[in-house]
């Protein structure tokens, strides 16, 4: 049924999309999806829940098994999370653009998978003293920006691609903060 939720919803929007569509391509009862969920926004944050806990468990694997060097485990982060796009892209569609304005709880819980995302950042970077305060913030933001036109583009196959001019956008800051200029 959270298949069958991102599917039509990357397909439809999440406005279009009914229970009736939902149980038809989930192949369940409509019973069925009702003794599990209380209606479609439940559905839909489960689906969006599940989706989010696979990319990061994702990203987390990979920063894991990355080097210490220099942002060796935000550009491994940073990969993962592209091919993890890339490989779902009707999830990427729900997650990164329809969650935004499907409701007031789906774009709180998207809010706060971008904090959970800076803080991973956060965690993950090079140390960088006299960083702004913002800085991770603002790169993640950056990035969920260009991944989204990307995704409206139905381009989400080919984010991937981004990956060098994504990570120097991220880790550029770092490597610079300190440094002096000219």
């Amino acid at each position: 049924m959270m298949d069958a939720m991102a599917e039509l919803t990357g397909e439809r929007g999440y406005e279009a999309t009914k229970i009736a569509d939902v149980v038809s391509r989930a192949g369940v009862a409509r019973k069925t999806l009702y003794d599990n969920f209380a209606g479609k926004e439940e559905l839909f944050l489960a689906a969006f829940g599940t989706t989010v806990t696979e990319a990061r468990e994702a990203v987390e694997g990979a920063c894991g098994e990355a080097g210490e060097g220099d942002g060796a485990r935000v550009e491994a982060g940073l990969e993962a999370l592209l091919d993890f796009l890339a490989a779902h892209p009707a999830q990427a569609r729900m997650c990164m653009l329809e969650a935004l304005s499907a409701t007031p709880a789906t774009a709180a819980r998207y809010e706060q998978t971008i904090h959970e995302f800076v803080v991973l950042l956060r965690d993950g970077a090079p140390p960088a003293p006299g960083r702004a305060e913002t800085l991770e913030e603002t790169l993640v933001g950056g990035v969920a920006w260009i991944l989204q036109q990307r995704i409206r583009n139905d381009e989400a196959e080919v984010v991937g691609a981004l990956l060098p001019e994504l990570s120097g956008f991220v880790l550029s800051p770092y490597r610079g903060v300190g440094k002096p200029s000219g």
